[in-house]
């Protein structure tokens, strides 16, 4: 049995990259995003952002090696962090 700490199905990795952002609307902004798995990406931003919205991003890698990763999430929840907000989204799309 897993314990508390490995309850998820997919582990995060901690990123810390900048990511761009385009909601449903065709604002434009800019986050850092925190941690990703595969399921899922923690986001910080400095605006508030409505649960159920959908998002499109792109995480562009810190070497030239690897293409940008392109996925559309939903955001499950925004919570205020600081001077700004944390997304939790659950990734619903990998487009490249």
């Amino acid at each position: 049995m897993k314990d508390y700490s490995e309850k998820r199905d997919f582990h995060r990795m901690q990123v810390n990259s900048e990511i761009e952002i385009t909601d449903s609307r065709g604002n434009r902004f800019k986050g850092v995003c925190r941690d990703l798995s595969a399921a899922g990406m923690q986001i910080y931003v400095e605006q508030e952002v409505e649960a159920g919205e959908e998002l499109q991003t792109v995480l562009h890698p810190s070497s030239d090696q690897f293409p940008p990763l392109e996925t559309v999430c939903e955001v499950i929840r925004c919570e205020p962090d600081g001077n700004g907000f944390l997304l939790g989204t659950n990734i619903s799309e990998v487009t490249r």
